[in-house]
């Protein structure tokens, strides 16, 4: 496949013989970018920035053709860690099979390197994009540092901020517990269908989408896959699709309050986003909430109490495997079915934990069976 770029002025032109013309004009000063097609036409109009983390920054823009918001991320890839949790996002969102309504959407994704910008295609042998691979591969910067690489994101707008502020604000509620709860069970067995670990889930990483068009409930999208990992296939048979559940992986990472025990020891599949979601699923029936010491907010998340100190649950189940948790912590949080899959979902042994599509089957069965939530 041949690539060209060639300058014309500010304006960038870049030809690709299987992506549609594209040109792109950037103007950091006013915080603006458009991503334009080959009529001089902007793509999309960037109008605020809503959020900024650790290595990237979130616009809500527009698409001009359809007036449809989607949010824009733009990630400096000044650094070679910020350049590894880039591509794994991108590696992950583009081996996506489909689309999923609670898993978030990549529209494209565009590298840019000073003033030429190229749209990023999975497994692409472009000059721009090898340096980024090489610098993931080896830990270090493969290209000149002088030069300014970025990834702009494009992906759907979520207009309700994410999952902790969505619950802290609102009174509980058992309709949207079990919205919930069914929503992302489903994200969950779509991505672990497509291979793909998430490895960070939690309500921070998982955005919400305000109720519109006759739906009751908001519509939940898990993000950011800056850790995640897409398994490859079988060893033994290169034609077999990789099992998530047999895949073990030995890089420790995450968010501590959400690991798994063998998170912590760094060997695990795909079995330890079954644990991080019973923390979720818990934390939210039951309103716990930890304190985040950066932000001194309150967050949805487990633990276990010892003394004064408050331990992470994993963190507490690989020094003691036999410790039983105090579920249900308030009487008729939950019914009896409920308690017993949680217990398993958050089972020191991964084995005793359901699989997401098993978990899936199993939150639709508590749903769809029981007439209330009483114990």
């Amino acid at each position: 496949m041949q690539t060209t770029i060639w300058r014309t002025g500010r304006i960038l032109k870049i030809h690709d013989d299987n992506v549609c013309d594209l040109k792109a004009y950037l103007s950091e000063g006013m915080k603006k970018v458009n991503l334009k097609m080959v009529t001089s036409q902007p793509k999309y109009d960037l109008i605020k920035e809503v959020g900024r983390g650790s290595y990237g920054v979130v616009y809500e823009a527009l698409v001009r053709r359809t007036c449809q918001r989607v949010a824009v991320k733009k990630i400096r890839c000044q650094a070679p860690e910020n350049v590894e949790l880039a591509l794994r996002e991108f590696w992950a969102l583009s081996s996506i099979q489909g689309q999923h309504p609670n898993v978030i959407h990549l529209e494209e994704c565009v590298l840019q390197r000073d003033g030429t910008v190229q749209r990023m295609l999975h497994g692409s042998s472009s000059g721009l994009y090898l340096p980024l691979v090489e610098t993931s591969l080896k830990g270090e910067i493969a290209f000149d540092p002088r030069s300014t690489y970025c990834l702009w994101f494009v992906m759907d707008f979520c207009d309700g901020g994410d999952m902790n502020e969505y619950i802290l604000t609102r009174r509980p509620s058992r309709r949207t517990n079990t919205s919930f709860m069914l929503q992302l069970s489903s994200a969950l067995a779509f991505l672990h269908k497509n291979q793909i670990i998430h490895r960070d889930l939690k309500p921070d990483n998982i955005l919400v989408c305000k109720a519109r068009d006759g739906i009751e409930e908001p519509t939940l999208k898990v993000a950011d896959f800056g850790l995640s990992k897409v398994c490859s296939s079988s060893g033994l048979n290169p034609e077999e699709p990789a099992s998530v559940n047999k895949s073990f992986l030995s890089t420790a990472c995450g968010t501590d309050f959400y690991m798994a025990p063998e998170v912590w020891e760094g060997h695990y599949t795909a079995k330890a986003d079954i644990f991080a979601l019973g923390v979720i699923l818990w934390a939210m029936l039951e309103r716990i909430t930890i304190l985040d010491t950066h932000t001194k907010k309150r967050l949805l998340g487990g633990y276990v109490q010892r003394g004064a100190q408050v331990v992470p649950v994993g963190e507490a189940l690989l020094e003691n495997p036999k410790m039983e948790l105090p579920l249900p912590l308030k009487k008729k949080s939950m019914n009896r079915r409920m308690k017993q899959l949680l217990q398993q979902m958050l089972s020191a042994n991964p084995q005793e934990r359901p699989d997401a599509f098993q978990l899936e089957l199993r939150l639709i069965q508590i749903a769809f069976r029981d007439y209330t939530w009483e114990t």
